[in-house]
């Protein structure tokens, strides 16, 4: 399965997410850094992703072909997390047929009705037992 982990910015979410799916994800599965910058990709790399890429096209080939997407939720969101997210690229993460397991993140301007507030690290292991539910390892 592609499972494929998308941030912007510094990366460090992405980065928390690849380092405790690395560590969890048995063979078979093929772990995918996907910046919307190279600090992010570059991070994700650093914490164990398989392959990365950098940039829009990026991330809208990525998340047409990935069986799993994980991420902030304002990949959704045209011009999020600082304007790094772009019309297309929120297109192509809403459009992609494969499921997605999203953190929940003030900085992005979305609020969920009926959503926990939950610390990042407990948003975190939720993400990561939900990708590793929805991949069977």
């Amino acid at each position: 399965m592609i499972i494929a982990v998308i941030d912007g910015q510094g990366g460090g979410l992405g980065s928390s997410l690849v380092s405790r799916l690395k560590e969890k994800l048995g063979e078979g599965h093929q772990l995918l850094a996907v910046g919307c910058n190279a600090l992010a990709t570059s991070a994700m790399l650093k914490a164990g992703a398989h392959k990365g890429a950098t940039g829009e096209n990026a991330v809208c080939y990525n998340a047409a072909r990935a069986d799993v997407i994980l991420g902030p939720i304002g990949l959704l969101s045209a011009n999020a997390l600082m304007g790094e997210v772009s019309p297309a690229m929120a297109a192509a993460v809403s459009a992609s047929p494969g499921r997605k397991i999203l953190i929940p993140s003030s900085s992005c301007g979305i609020l969920v009705a009926g959503a926990t507030a939950l610390k990042l690290e407990e948003a975190l292991q939720s993400a990561v037992a939900l990708c590793l539910q929805e991949v069977g390892a």
